[in-house]
């Protein structure tokens, strides 16, 4: 009976196992998932996930500014502000770049100077398209789409878009240059100036071109040395239509017009049109001459001059026309030879309306008007207007049989083989400037 019993009890208890092995499982009993509250701003309805930012968030409202420095008396809204503002006063910079080791105080300006390096501009305008480094910059530019320009000068009425720029103005009439460097003394009116000014210093080159790895301190040098890529000139003359890729290039240029020469020697008064060849004409008078021709000998101040000097003896003339393949030895004979196809007559009379595609003829032409008779024969003691008339006239005294040894002397080294009939004057005088633009360095 106890073993009836027994196994009825196993029997029930195998069964009792199966039937829990056959029924679904229970679900894992999870935590309730968290319905985090959100906190609303009553002004603007902005939500923040904590009461501190949100906060801090009113402030932008209220105004209020609880975190005050204790040795300016600054006040700001948010307390990391506070710590960043402290820096101004310890001079503390954590923040360096691996690039150039520049430090700064704020991780917010170092990410904006690692563009410099990078040339990313993630902040554009929607309206032109440019891009820019800071969002600063670009809000600044949008303004000049707007057109409003609330700043305006008391001084001389000249109105701006941003105050800071209104700022700067002012140290025009003020004379103000708060901006000093710690290296030579030299004072900018505006702090964007003395960083860059700084880099003649440093020897910092940020801006790098991407197509020939060429490096530039200043960005607008990169942009210009990018036209030489690129072939664009964008400045154009508005008497003769040609263009250049560079506006300080323009002006030279509107000077052969103008006839402008606005650097002048203080020791003979002689006039130029370009800075650089005032510095060239200023080592006529010092006398030093560094660089000598190796073949016979001639010395000259500039280094380029020499160069040219060196094509009389290799015959080599790199410049060459395009339209007639005409070829000189030196590139403004081939800007003077271009006049001959274009037509263009930048010498103009002052005193009749003639013009003229040389600036010798010109110089001719007014002797016409002068009566200015510069050359003068040293037999007999007559005057000319024009070297070539001379040289003619020297010829009268060949025929005679007792011609003197002054004038035998000026013929041997003066006088020019007689040139073909069909060309002119003009064509002449080219020549011979071609030769003697290098023959006057000497």
């Amino acid at each position: 009976m106890q073993q009836q019993q027994q196994q009825v009890t196993e029997e029930e208890s195998i069964s009792s196992k199966e039937s829990e092995s056959t029924s679904p499982q229970q679900p894992v009993p999870t935590k309730k998932s968290v319905v985090k509250k959100l906190h609303t701003c009553e002004f603007c309805g902005a939500t923040f996930p904590k009461n501190s930012r949100l906060k801090n968030h009113l402030r932008t409202h209220t105004g209020e500014k609880p975190y005050s420095c204790d040795l300016c008396d600054t006040s700001f809204s948010q307390k990391y502000h506070l710590t960043s503002h402290m820096r101004v006063h310890s001079g503390e910079k954590p923040y360096s770049c691996e690039v150039c080791q520049a430090a700064f105080s704020q991780i917010s300006n170092l990410k904006k100077h690692v563009r410099s390096h990078t040339g990313e501009r993630p902040y554009s305008c929607t309206v032109c398209g440019s891009a820019f480094s800071d969002r600063g910059h670009l809000k600044n530019h949008l303004l000049i789409h707007s057109g409003q320009k609330p700043y305006s000068c008391s001084v001389c009425g000249s109105a701006f878009a941003v105050n800071s720029y209104l700022t700067e103005h002012m140290r025009i009439h003020t004379g103000e240059r708060p901006y000093a460097c710690n290296v030579c003394d030299a004072r900018f009116s505006a702090h964007s100036v003395l960083k860059k000014h700084m880099r003649t210093h440093t020897g910092e080159k940020p801006y790098a071109c991407e197509i020939c790895s060429a490096r530039f301190s200043q960005n607008g040098s990169l942009k210009k040395h990018l036209r030489i890529h690129s072939g664009v000139k964008p400045y154009s003359c508005e008497v003769c239509d040609a263009a250049f890729s560079q506006m300080s290039n323009l002006k030279k240029h509107i000077r052969s017009h103008t006839g402008e020469r606005p650097y002048s020697c203080n020791v003979c008064g002689s006039s130029f049109a370009e800075n650089y060849h005032l510095k060239t004409h200023m080592l006529t008078h010092s006398g030093e001459r560094p660089y000598s021709c190796s073949v016979c000998g001639s010395s000259f101040a500039v280094n380029a001059r020499l160069t040219q000097h060196m094509r009389i003896h290799t015959g080599e003339k790199p410049y060459s026309c395009e339209i007639c393949s005409s070829a000189f030895a030196v590139h403004s004979s081939l800007t003077k030879h271009m006049r001959i196809h274009t037509g263009e007559k930048p010498y103009s009379c002052e005193m009749c309306d003639a013009a003229f595609t040389q600036n010798g003829s010109l110089k001719k032409h007014i002797r016409t008007h002068t009566g200015e008779k510069p050359y003068s024969c040293m037999v007999c003691g007559n005057s000319f207007s024009e070297n070539s008339s001379l040289k003619r006239h020297m010829k009268m005294h060949t025929v005679s049989v007792g011609m003197s040894e002054v004038a035998g002397e000026f013929l041997a080294s003066n006088m020019m083989p007689r040139p073909k009939l069909e060309q002119n004057d003009e064509e002449i005088d080219e020549k011979i400037e071609e030769n003697q633009e290098i023959l006057d360095a000497q």
